[in-house]
């Protein structure tokens, strides 16, 4: 018998282990979640396969997303990522991270843990929705819409709404797996609550 995935999970096996290992899944620990908004805002314009694909490169390059390491980073790292292919060589893309970092530093400064500023979003708790179809998932949604507005006045850049719910839907801030998914109960039992 075969496993039911999402339709999105597709046969690549990269990203078949994400979706089952760890699209939807609860996270609350500060650096995953401000790693993961800022892959997700390299995602821009692309799949994100292509940006999974690269993931290991971007964490290697930039310091495993250690905001106080990437904050430093001048105009000669820049230009040295303008040569890593193993990178998108957007300049924008770049300048976003290190500006993130900025953010997620201030942010904390501020005496707010990042993990509480992203899911106040959905108050501390997973949003389980129960799609049947991939055709009923929205991409964006009144809480991703604040979250957006919110991180843009906190300095983040690369974070529109489209960009936030998909950050949502891989955090676990909410459960959008469809209800035929393999993952669907598996990540309804891991909801916080």
């Amino acid at each position: 018998m075969s496993v039911i995935r999402c339709e999105w999970a597709g046969k690549d096996p990269i990203y078949r282990q994400y979706h089952d290992e760890v699209w939807g899944r609860p996270v609350v620990d500060s650096k995953t979640l401000f790693a993961k908004l800022c892959l997700d805002g390299q995602q821009a314009g692309l799949s994100w396969l292509t940006i999974l694909k690269r993931q290991a490169n971007y964490q290697e390059a930039f310091a495993q997303f250690e905001p106080k390491k990437i904050v430093l980073f001048d105009a000669n790292k820049i230009e040295e990522f303008m040569l890593n292919s193993g990178i998108i060589r957007n300049r924008q893309k770049i300048n976003s991270i290190i500006n993130n970092a900025k953010a997620y530093l201030a942010i904390e400064e501020r005496g707010t843990e990042f993990n509480d500023f992203i899911w106040q979003f959905v108050e501390g708790k997973t949003i389980v929705n129960q799609w049947q179809q991939r055709s009923q998932i929205p991409v964006t949604t009144l809480e991703s819409d604040k979250m957006a507005k919110a991180l843009k006045i906190a300095g983040f850049s690369f974070v529109g709404s489209t960009i936030c719910y998909a950050f949502m839907q891989a955090m676990g801030l909410v459960n959008d797996h469809t209800t035929d998914c393999h993952c669907h109960q598996k990540c309804a039992a891991l909801a916080r609550r």
